[in-house]
């Protein structure tokens, strides 16, 4: 390794170190247990090497925001650490005619917010199976907009049990909960409380879908409070990167 790998290298794990530590002190204050909240890093915009010193350090989950980006880095990991065992997540809004190239490399997409998407999805991940680019089926959470903004991307609260009930009966999605971005004008609190009563409601009806993804770096706390299962950090492991922090 050489001296500006092994010192980013060390820069990393004293973020992981102190991110790890921030959920722990979360659970213990909400009375959960620290396995109970997953680890996503968001690497958008940093290099494949860094993610490649990310899962030297054990952390297995990434996400992406923009599919062009992703594709690329997908392809330079599996090259730098073929037997790493990375899970990719897209977390960034979806364009359906982008469902095809998606379907090839992620495990999770956590951004599904609308009933167009999901069969388009669905019709990917069933061409990718048949072409002998994926084994299994696509992870889905379904991203619900707290506030109804129409320009943040996510399903109106009132229409996430359609959306829901689409991707539960589709052949090639499988699906997982539910993601959500606090928005920048409500309080994180209100926010991830409405949330949380959207994920009760959408577990009535699929008992399965278990998976609450909400919280990044200023907010995770607070998410974890209101149950988060998944949280989504990039700067506070990898730095500023000059665009909107997650």
């Amino acid at each position: 390794m050489t001296a500006p790998d092994a010192s980013r290298r060390e820069e990393l794990a004293t973020a992981l170190a102190a991110v790890r530590e921030r959920i722990a002190d979360a659970c213990e204050s909400a009375g959960r247990a620290p396995e109970e909240v997953r680890l996503v890093a968001v690497t958008k915009t940093f290099p494949a090497t860094d993610a490649a010193l990310l899962t030297d350090l054990g952390v297995l989950d990434l996400a992406e925001n923009r599919e062009q980006e992703a594709a690329a880095k997908v392809a330079e990991l599996r090259d730098l650490r073929p037997d790493a065992a990375v899970r990719w997540h897209m977390v960034g809004r979806l364009q359906r005619n982008k469902a095809r190239s998606v379907a090839r490399w992620a495990a999770e997409i956590q951004s599904v917010d609308s009933v167009r998407l999901a069969r388009a999805l669905d019709k990917a991940a069933g061409n990718a199976r048949a072409a002998g680019e994926r084994t299994g089926p696509l992870d889905v959470l379904v991203q619900a907009s707290i506030d109804g903004d129409p320009e943040r991307g996510g399903c109106p609260l009132g229409a996430l049990g359609e959306l829901a009930d689409e991707v539960a009966g589709s052949g090639e999605l499988r699906l997982r909960g539910l993601m959500a971005v606090a928005p920048l004008a409500m309080d994180p609190g209100e926010a991830f409380g409405t949330l949380a009563r959207a994920a009760d409601r959408l577990r009535r009806d699929h008992p399965a879908a278990t998976e609450l993804s909400a919280g990044m770096t200023n907010d995770l706390e607070i998410a974890i409070t209101h149950g988060s299962t998944c949280v989504r950090v990039g700067t506070a492991l990898l730095g500023a990167r000059g665009l909107a922090s997650a």
